[in-house]
């Protein structure tokens, strides 16, 4: 199948728009794949690894069948992990901004009294960890009656977090008559007997993973010591000169230990584990994303959590001991076209690992000689120089889809009876704005926020701070 642009698919101008600003040109396999099926109401499961662009593949034709008039949620999205979570709910809520989709996020170790608050408003769509989805779906919080999407993305995930009694749960309380979308790295037999008991005549898709695994990433592995790790580490760092570089440990512990020890050196790095505090984590991601330093120790957490292009280099620390968790590691690099280089250190104990991941993925995986010292040295002066250069911090993505957009705060919320149509009222009565222009409104207990669209919201802001709501005039400023 060969298509131009994403303009190939029936779907609105708004989604057109929105995938435009967000810097996407054409569809990945997956999306050429996925998107029609969807659009034509299919179940679908898909087998396909990290980085082929999956999360659009659901996310524009569940934005594009969306009732926005609707309260009630119409798409539950099932993900492992808070970081995914958070990501998807992003990528939902950028692709119909300008729909004006407006899309929950619930996890655990969050405040639940905060996320009933959201649930409580008009919810287009929910992401969530199957954990909190079934607590607040217990407490009665989500109203399930209009589901008509379900996605179960990174199932095999799903299911080595021992979460398939919960998922199974999920399902049992939604509507039979829905569109169900399983996206799977890997498609282990209890993955297959929920697809047979819970979807109708699937389309199964498979999208290469050798495209993925092998033709974009060179691999390959050093036979170490475990006490001469860092040493060898430090070498390769010098002679490969990373742009961008996660180094993968195997516990918390590690990464902790290696970071202190790469920042005595001063390398640019950061760390991130499950051990960190939660808004520490989503700090160091945005960090990474940007640029701001070259190197990320990270453990498995990171493999399916970030999405950040432009990661030259990975680098297995400590061998994987999963042949899932090695491929979703490496599949950080070699996005978007580009190369990537995938290196892994063995010690003496851990070969068949290494065999069992060589298995796995069909290919040998070459065994180079660790590089010495003297070679090593000639490249440092490079290196340093590189390590000096301010980094240059990456666009954000949705910097031009933001750009238009003015987000205002009002100091008025629930406990003095503000209400939707109040605020759409008084800024509809602006002399030269209309509805259209208005996006997504969160009305919270003593405030509320409002998005002005179409690059009205300087206008708006102005005429607001002298325009009455339900009939008293009340403080408006521009959010952060």
């Amino acid at each position: 199948m060969e298509y131009i642009d994403f303009g190939i698919f029936p779907i609105d101008t708004e989604i057109q728009q929105a995938i435009s600003d967000l810097g996407y040109r054409i569809p990945t396999e997956v999306q050429q794949e996925v998107i029609p099926l969807a659009l034509q109401g299919r179940d679908i499961i898909v087998k396909s690894q990290t980085g082929s662009g999956k999360t659009a593949a659901f996310a524009i034709p569940i934005c594009q069948k969306l009732d926005i008039e609707e309260r009630d949620p119409q798409a539950l999205i099932l993900e492992p992990t808070r970081e995914l979570a958070l990501q998807v709910q992003e990528y939902i809520t950028n692709i119909g901004r300008y729909k004006k989709v407006r899309c929950a996020v619930v996890f655990g170790k969050h405040p639940i009294t905060l996320q009933i608050r959201d649930l409580k408003q008009r919810v287009h769509a929910i992401v969530g960890t199957p954990g909190r989805l079934l607590d607040h779906i217990k407490r009665g919080n989500i109203h399930l009656e209009k589901i008509r999407y379900l996605v179960l993305d990174e199932a095999d995930k799903m299911l080595s977090m021992g979460f398939l009694e919960e998922v199974e749960m999920i399902i049992k309380s939604i509507p039979q008559s829905r569109i169900t979308m399983l996206f799977s790295a890997t498609l282990p037999e209890a993955i297959k007997v929920l697809c047979d008991k819970y979807m109708i005549k699937a389309v199964e898709i498979e999208i290469n993973p050798e495209s993925l695994t092998v033709e974009k990433i060179d691999q390959w592995y050093y036979e170490i010591d475990e006490n001469k790790k860092f040493g060898l580490l430090n070498r390769v760092l010098l002679i490969e000169n990373p742009d961008s570089c996660i180094i993968f440990c195997r516990t918390k512990e590690r990464v902790d230990i290696l970071a202190n020890k790469m920042r005595l050196e001063d390398y640019s790095c950061g760390k991130l584990h499950g051990g960190m505090l939660q808004n520490d984590r989503f700090a160091i991601m945005e960090k990474f994303k940007r640029g701001e330093f070259r190197f990320l120790v990270a453990t498995d957490v990171a493999a399916r959590g970030i999405d950040v292009e432009d990661i030259s280099h990975i680098i297995n620390y400590d061998i994987s001991m999963e042949n899932e968790s090695y491929v979703h590691r490496i599949g950080r690099t070699g996005r978007a076209g580009n190369k990537g280089v995938a290196i892994t250190f063995v010690t003496p104990y851990e070969d068949k690992f290494l065999q069992n991941i060589q298995k796995y993925i069909g290919m040998e995986i070459c065994n180079k000689e660790i590089p010495s010292a003297e070679e090593a040295e000639r490249c440092r002066e490079f290196f340093l120089g590189t390590n000096k250069v301010e980094p240059i911090i990456k666009e954000d993505k949705t910097l031009k889809l933001n750009e238009k957009i003015m987000r205002l705060y009002i100091h008025a919320g629930k406990y003095k009876k503000i209400r939707p149509t109040d605020i759409v009222g008084a800024i509809s009565n602006i002399d030269g704005i209309s509805a259209e222009d208005i996006g997504i409104i969160d009305i919270q207990d003593h405030v509320s926020y409002v998005e002005i669209l179409n690059d009205k919201g300087g206008e708006v802001f102005q005429q607001l701070k002298e325009t009455k709501i339900k009939g008293k005039l009340i403080k408006v400023e521009i959010a952060k």
